[in-house]
């Protein structure tokens, strides 16, 4: 199988662990169900039975609308992928090193950067907002005592 290395691991896409799989069980089935969407979520379970129907193993995806570029406009479909690959690599279809495909990685990672870009903010006062990390620092500053935070905190 086609492998993609991302950071010195090897990763097979989804689609290369579905071509092994129908390659060697042409007579099983796969079968997906949207197991629940609350708002801006969604998540699929993914079942694979054998020709007698005997389930033989399952694999779940979560994903969050516009969390990525690609879950802008497809987090349902990439969903029910991440569920297919996990189902795969529960059967030990392409799971070399990991049970994550390279769709999971390459979107995690996307994740991470885009946290990295557009850090999370907290509210300091009515005039500006600060990132988590120098709400962080502020906290810390003032825990050590530093004057001038502690008089801006009070003020």
């Amino acid at each position: 199988m086609k492998k993609i290395n991302i950071q010195g691991k090897d990763y097979v896409p989804v689609h290369e662990r579905l071509m092994e799989f129908w390659k060697n069980n042409p007579s099983w089935s796969i079968r997906t169900e949207l197991v629940e969407a609350p708002q801006g979520k969604v998540r699929f379970k993914a079942c694979i039975y054998d020709e007698n129907g005997t389930l033989r193993s399952t694999g779940h995806g979560e994903e969050k609308e516009n969390s990525t570029f690609i879950n802008k406009s497809s987090h349902v479909e990439n969903c029910e992928t991440s569920a297919i690959g996990r189902a795969l690599g529960v059967l030990g279809i392409g799971i070399d090193t990991s049970l994550a495909s390279y769709e999971e990685v390459a979107n995690a990672m996307a994740h991470q950067e885009e946290q990295k870009e557009h850090p999370k903010q907290s509210f300091q006062d009515d005039r500006e907002w600060i990132t988590e990390t120098q709400f962080a620092n502020t906290i810390r500053r003032f825990n050590a005592g530093e004057k001038d935070v502690i008089d801006k905190v009070a003020d």
